[in-house]
């Protein structure tokens, strides 16, 4: 299987440096995406949703403390891993860095080769942490990772992706509590529509924190679609307040379903990558 292609955000304001940066880390097939303020930083790091952030701490606009900070606190970026990238040497500096969560602290000037190890092993210590959604309790990262590989090897597998759409809408609307009760009532209504399928061996993890992914009998495929398009039609009211669902759902961007499915993903696909970007890609 093809190794995953890690997303690297750098906030780095010394255009020579992050040039540097930037260059090495593409050409060690890192997806990079580079700001030179704070506040592009934070904004970049909630559009991008990157594996790791390299952050200066000094800043034009606000410093990098600020930066992790505002990381920290917000729910969408609280566990993405930041490493120091600065000047600063002082006992202080640094102890105020790991304070605020920062996962690793390098000074200029560096070996380059010394930061890459830096990031492979926080990435690593990520990974070895990520084998279950915090919200719904189901399986995510290596785990849903494993059992799609063993469905492009087996006769008679079929991979149905589930997503939950306008999550993000809903979010800005009613808290983080509200939407986070809407994903495990969504994911229940998952369990329940495969288990009134009877389907047997089922699996149900993550792709994403809003898209949930199902390996089923190929012949259960086109059921279970319909069943969760079915009930998620039936209650999809429900999970808005009372005195909003009238309008709610007159909303083009209120909660809906879309999904994309694989009947049978022995021989179609070269590797695991391959099936998920299929399945993203052609969610209708």
């Amino acid at each position: 299987m093809a190794e995953r292609k890690y997303k690297l955000l750098i906030v780095e304001d010394d255009l020579d440096v992050a040039e540097m940066v930037t260059g090495f880390f593409k050409k060690h097939e890192y997806e990079v995406f580079t700001v030179n303020w704070g506040e592009d930083g934070v904004r970049a790091c909630h559009e991008n949703h990157p594996d790791l952030v390299i952050l200066d701490i000094r800043l034009p606009d606000i410093d990098g403390y600020e930066v992790a900070r505002r990381l920290r606190t917000d729910r969408r970026t609280a566990g993405v891993p930041i490493i120091f990238l600065t000047e600063k040497r002082e006992r202080t500096d640094k102890l105020q860095g790991l304070e605020l969560g920062a996962d690793d602290y390098i000074t200029k000037p560096f070996d380059i080769a010394e930061l890459r190890l830096r990031v492979r092993n926080a990435l690593e210590r990520i990974n070895q942490q990520a084998l279950t959604n915090t919200i719904s309790g189901l399986p995510e990262g290596a785990l849903v990772d494993e059992r799609l590989k063993e469905s492009m090897q087996k006769e008679g597998q079929g991979v149905l992706l589930i997503s939950l759409e306008n999550v993000d809408a809903f979010r800005e609307a009613y808290g983080f509590v509200a939407s986070d009760d809407v994903l495990r009532a969504f994911s229940v209504l998952i369990q329940t529509s495969m288990k009134e399928l009877g389907a047997g061996n089922d699996f149900l993890g993550h792709l994403g924190p809003t898209d949930f992914v199902t390996v089923i009998p190929s012949v259960a495929v086109q059921s279970l679609q319909e069943r969760v398009r079915q009930k998620m039609a039936q209650s999809v009211e429900k999970f808005y307040p009372i005195k909003d669902r009238d309008e709610a759902l007159k909303n083009p961007k209120h909660l809906m379903v879309k999904t994309s499915e694989a009947p049978s993903a022995r021989g179609r696909f070269v590797n695991v990558d391959q099936l998920k970007l299929e399945l993203m890609n052609h969610k209708h």
